[in-house]
């Protein structure tokens, strides 16, 4: 228990829809009324869990529902989710921005957070004031301020600017400034959220770096949420994954992120359940397995079948894929092979995608099907699948085919 810094428990949050604050002067005091008879609070049994993409009937929402994890001490941990999942809202009550509906926080050491840009600076004072302010807030003596103040100029770039007013800066300057405050005041607990998404990529792999090395070395623990998902797999070891205001799944970073990107989608098979007569996709089934697996010393076979209610002369059929870190490795069209007269007719239409021997690796892809018509420049239908390559009859991997995305075997002579 010791090594443990931050343990969260039972941890909730609710919001009034439409209103600031708690509500209506009747719900605070319905609220004084239970708490002083030492009953539970009345709006803890209403209200619908955060799902944004449907329309609720409660004014009540909860952001957040029985939130519990515990990180250690040293242990960089990434918070994964959608947008509107409920990420920002848990940390700011981890920074003390908020405070829980209910459920606890118990968190050892200084806290430093960077949630927005511009967090903790006063516009109107200088970059160098506010280094000295947000160190204050930390509890630092001034001469340890001092003694970090070069090293927080160095770091973030802005030395010909930090005598002037912050609110002069770029959000990237900003960003800049606020990290490696963050960073180099030494606090034990460093809450980063999406923000470094505004700084250049340069300076994006200055902070990766940065927090790696203060979590190492100094032993001080990060929390970590971005969208960037090779950021976080180059940082964390775990992570959680957040889906409408609750934890959806937690445990290894790998396992994490590919619960993100095939979350929708389907295994290695998809079938389309609607009855109707508009142009659709109508199966796509890879190896014509339904579980998701295939080897990589096995030929890959992807067939997809669609339907057309009526000729077009602009149909497009196009097969994407997609790492197992989101990234698109490729892209393929039918219509590279075959002529819009073909592939546009009425009715139903059957192809097949071959992939050779070994050309993808031992990992997870994620595969769209896409079916547009260009000249009324619309999308028809698409499908999403996914599966997994299980190593096959292969010779041992070096680190660089582990990294790869595809390993194909092209043809080799000598000269």
């Amino acid at each position: 228990m010791s090594d443990v810094v931050i343990k969260v428990e039972n941890l909730s949050k609710q919001y009034r829809l439409g209103a600031v604050g708690t509500g209506t002067l009747s719900h605070d005091l319905n609220r004084f009324w239970a708490k002083i008879r030492g009953k539970e609070d009345p709006y803890l049994k209403i209200g619908e869990s955060n799902d944004r993409s449907c329309k609720g009937e409660s004014q009540y929402v909860w952001a957040l529902k029985d939130i519990n994890f515990e990180v250690k001490r040293g242990e960089v941990l990434g918070i994964i989710g959608r947008n509107g999942a409920g990420k920002s809202t848990l940390l700011k009550i981890l920074s003390q921005i908020t405070r829980p509906t209910s459920g606890s926080v118990k968190m050892k050491g200084r806290v430093g957070s960077l949630l927005e840009v511009g967090t903790g600076f006063h516009p109107d004072l200088t970059g160098r004031e506010n280094v000295y302010i947000n160190g204050a807030i930390l509890g630092m003596r001034k001469w340890e301020i001092d003694r970090k103040l070069d090293e927080i100029i160095d770091f973030a770039g802005v030395e010909r600017y930090i005598d002037t007013p912050v609110k002069r800066y770029s959000s990237g300057m900003m960003v800049r400034l606020g990290f490696s405050v963050a960073a180099h005041l030494e606090p034990e607990i460093l809450i980063v959220d999406e923000v470094l998404a505004v700084g250049d990529a340069e300076f994006q792999k200055k902070c990766l770096g940065k927090m790696g090395e203060v979590s190492k070395n100094d032993g001080r623990t990060i929390l970590f949420v971005s969208h960037n998902l090779r950021a976080i797999k180059s940082l964390c070891k775990r992570a959680i994954f957040i889906e409408n205001g609750k934890i959806s799944q937690e445990g290894n970073i790998d396992n994490i992120i590919s619960r993100y990107l095939t979350d929708g989608a389907l295994f290695a098979s998809y079938e389309n359940s609607t009855s109707d007569d508009r142009s659709k996709i109508l199966y796509c089934r890879v190896n014509e397995q339904e579980n998701g697996m295939v080897r990589a010393s096995d030929t890959v076979s992807i067939d997809i079948c669609y339907y057309l209610e009526q000729d077009l002369s602009g149909v497009i059929l196009a097969c994407i894929a997609y790492s197992d870190m989101g990234n698109m490795i490729f892209s393929s069209e039918a219509n590279d092979i075959f002529r819009f007269d073909v592939l546009g007719k009425k009715g139903e239409h059957r192809l097949r995608i071959l992939f050779p021997r070994d050309f993808f690796n031992t990992k997870r892809y994620r595969f769209r099907i896409s079916l547009g018509d260009q000249f009324l420049e619309q999308n028809l239908d698409s499908a999403e699948f996914y599966f997994d390559v299980e190593k096959g009859r292969s010779t041992m991997k070096f680190e660089h085919r582990q990294m790869a995305e595809l390993l194909p075997k092209f043809e080799w002579k000598i000269l």
